[in-house]
């Protein structure tokens, strides 16, 4: 298959050094977006076990298909993450409860893009529990082991178009296939312009160990736990418990290192699923494997997640934002994340201005201890401020010729600790207003 995955040597490297700080942290990828997502596509594996079906019922999108059908072979191990947000949409709430409370695997995936059903009222749960009742008639499993997810607009009552969803589930039971994933991608898009995909194989002696998921995501993106929909599956044979801990942490690198404009969705939704079907004996701790499978994870996990910062609404610019030199982890990432969530700054990398004066105003108001004088601030490797003032050899003409590309790279030493954090994030253009001021019209 395609090797779009880079190995864990490869990680963020500012000023050609690769220290114990730039260790554990956002994985770089090769991913280039739109470029390589039919690629991407062509050499996702088969995960046994797993089949996906898609249907166009034109609930918001015509001529596209706006659902998604994914059917999981028993003893399926699945674990959720979701929003933190306050305002959970029901589909979010059905899913925390039910994996909360099953005591058999589920067994379905169901979502919808299009309506968030989020802030729906009571509608929003009649809703869920149609869709959940319609998908276990078809496959002949329990409604309790259908698990739904939905994305777009908030506040629309989904009720209405319950019918037209409901029609397509004998088409979706009998066009169930393992080679969807890729349609399956599709059909969860919104605002995205590129179907996210993303997959890795493990070789062992027994066989390989597949993982590959898919994401959409493009605006209202600063998950907190997961981006706004995600689905990842494997062959692995691994417990729940220990799934949940791998995904957990790959959740800290990956889906909860990005933003695009610092707002959480109501609908955010992880799920990753293993089927155990893989020949390869249950991963555990003790496996030679469990390192390679957790980093597989965490590389599937990591470039969907870059995907999506690539894909922000009207980006151009992909901004990797680290912070070195922190107190603890806490202030490296508020430190990360102001600067990533600053309109400010954003915008003056859309306008490949090397206003680095922004940087430090956001690290200002971040809450993070620091110290002026011990401060450096790096873009793109280039010094621009060191010791509490613009750096010597700074060059602005080096700055803003660095600043055209399509990567930028912003890394800040706060000198007073040995905590890190990494940040992924995207300029603000113009388009980023066109496309949500146009959003619903």
């Amino acid at each position: 298959m395609l090797p779009y995955i880079l190995s864990d040597q490869m990680h963020l490297i500012e000023a050609g050094q690769l220290t114990d700080q730039t260790k554990n942290t956002f994985p770089l990828t090769l991913t280039t977006g739109g470029d390589q997502a039919e690629e991407r596509i062509a050499s996702l594996p088969l995960i046994d076990g797993v089949e996906f079906a898609t249907a166009a019922t034109g609930i918001r999108y015509q001529n596209r298909s706006d659902v998604m059908l994914v059917r999981l072979c028993a003893d399926t191990e699945v674990v959720g993450f979701f929003t933190q947000s306050s305002t959970r949409a029901a589909p979010v709430l059905d899913c925390e409860f039910k994996l909360q409370s099953q005591t058999a695997s589920p067994s379905a995936i169901f979502a919808n893009s299009g309506n968030a059903n989020a802030f729906t009222g009571a509608d929003g749960f009649a809703a869920v529990k149609r869709i959940a009742a319609g998908v276990a008639t078809e496959l002949n499993i329990s409604a309790d082991h259908v698990l739904t997810a939905s994305t777009g607009v908030i506040g629309e009552p989904l009720t209405p178009d319950i019918g037209k969803i409901l029609s397509h589930m004998p088409g979706l039971k009998s066009s169930l296939s393992p080679l969807g994933m890729g349609e399956a991608a599709r059909a969860i898009m919104t605002t995205d312009t590129f179907p996210k995909v993303a997959a890795t194989e493990i070789k062992t002696p027994s066989g390989p160990i597949s993982i590959a998921g898919i994401a959409k995501g493009s605006g209202m993106i600063e998950p907190q736990m997961a981006t706004m929909l995600a689905f990842i599956f494997t062959d692995a044979k691994i417990s729940r418990m220990a799934l949940k801990t791998l995904v957990n942490e790959a959740n800290s690198l990956s889906f909860n290192a990005i933003t695009i404009d610092s707002d959480t969705s109501t609908n955010d939704t992880l799920l990753v699923a293993a089927t155990g079907t893989s020949h390869h004996p249950e991963l555990t701790r003790k496996s030679d494997k469990w390192p390679q499978f957790s980093h597989g994870l965490e590389s599937v996990m990591a470039s969907l997640a870059e995907q999506i910062v690539r894909d922000g609404e009207g980006a151009k610019k992909l901004v990797r934002v680290r912070v070195i030199g922190a107190a603890n982890k806490i202030d490296a990432d508020r430190a990360a994340r102001a600067i990533a969530n600053s309109p400010l700054v954003k915008t003056a990398i859309a306008g490949d201005d090397p206003n680095w004066g922004r940087i430090v105003m956001a690290l200002g108001k971040s809450g993070a201890k620091l110290s002026c004088d011990q401060l450096t601030i790096s873009i793109g490797g280039h010094p621009v401020a060191e010791n509490g003032q613009v750096a010597t050899d700074y060059r602005e003409s080096q700055v803003a010729d660095y600043m055209k590309g399509s990567d930028i790279q912003i890394c800040i030493d706060l000198g007073i600790g040995k905590a890190s954090a990494q940040i992924l994030t995207c300029d603000l253009t113009h388009e980023y207003i066109s496309i949500n001021a146009d959003y619903r019209s």
